[in-house]
């Protein structure tokens, strides 16, 4: 008994179920039918084989238009239609449409960028060849017992070794005969150290530029940027519409300005830095050559004394 009420309650629940999903269908069966046939029989019916023609809009209607074609995005940019492809946002198209001015920002970044490399290939050979011979002038000046054999060995040179030798030489002839040798040391240190900084400036040569690139070719371009988006809303005011497809190349262009500032400043600071150390290790070396001219000085004075001693004696 119980079974035979469970099923009929099972079989009176689903038949509810049903008859309460039907409105709900009917419901949405007239949206997806065709629309609605005209019942008025006064209308002439078509002739056999005649194509149905849809009747025009009526006034105040707008008729429906054909899409765009996928991949390609027109608006208009100053008040005139454009079409903005590939070529167009393209960095070389860029900077063919951008502003004079942001054209010009480009520029000067552009040299400033080229003007960092140019430092860096010429310094790397100007200090690969200035090291190699101040260590190879080094290296003969330690070896040297006195002033006039480390003359011999080095020659007439150029570098900054030679210069300091040849101050040393000159320093002990004009003070021959005075009988002070701390004098001597004191005016050859002073001559050292005149060719020491002189040295360092001529080897700096370039790195003042290094860091004016470094340090403005950001707000330069941030400029640039800021010129070229300036116009783009100019450009937007006049034409009355935001539309993306004249919004976009106006904003590319001003970001261009701003990526070639940062091109241009990142590896001059790098550059910088890196000549930075160069140029402390090189001086180090040059410190190194004028103490030991200092010390070769200092022996040939006591070389000098020590024989004026020996002939007093005899």
């Amino acid at each position: 008994m119980m079974t035979s009420f469970l099923v009929r309650f099972a079989i009176v629940l689903s038949c509810l179920s049903v008859a309460a999903g039907l409105p709900a269908h009917a419901q949405q069966e007239p949206a997806r039918s065709a629309p609605a046939v005209s019942t008025d029989l006064s209308a002439p019916a078509p002739a056999p084989g005649t194509a149905l023609t849809m009747a025009p809009p009526a006034s105040g209607q707008v008729a429906p238009t054909a899409a765009a074609p996928v991949g390609i995005e027109t608006g208009t940019r100053n008040g005139k239609s454009v079409t903005t492809g590939l070529d167009e946002l393209s960095p070389f198209g860029m900077f063919l449409k951008a502003d004079i001015v942001v054209k010009a920002v480009m520029i000067m970044l552009a040299l400033a960028s080229i003007a960092s490399w140019t430092i860096l290939i010429a310094k790397s050979l100007e200090f690969s060849v200035l090291r190699r011979r101040l260590v190879g002038a080094l290296r003969k000046l330690t070896g040297a017992k006195s002033l006039a054999e480390a003359h011999l060995a080095l020659g007439q040179g150029k570098t900054v070794a030679a210069l300091l030798l040849q101050a040393a030489i000159s320093e002990a002839r004009l003070s021959a005969g005075l009988g002070s040798d701390e004098g001597i040391k004191e005016r050859a240190a002073s001559s050292f150290t005149e060719i020491v900084r002189a040295e360092a400036r001529r080897v700096r040569t370039g790195m003042g530029l290094l860091a004016t690139v470094g340090a403005i070719s950001p707000f330069v371009g941030l400029f640039g940027t800021v010129w070229g988006i300036m116009n783009s809303f100019i450009g937007i005011s006049r034409s009355q519409t935001t539309n993306l497809a004249v919004v976009a190349p106006g904003i590319a262009e001003a970001l261009l300005a701003t990526a070639i500032g940062l091109a241009a400043a990142i590896p001059a600071v790098i550059i910088y830095n890196h000549f930075s150390r160069v140029t402390k290790g090189y001086l180090e070396l040059v410190n190194r050559a004028s103490g030991t001219t200092g010390r070769l000085l200092s022996r040939d004075l006591d070389r000098s004394h020590t024989g004026l001693h020996v002939r007093a004696a005899e």
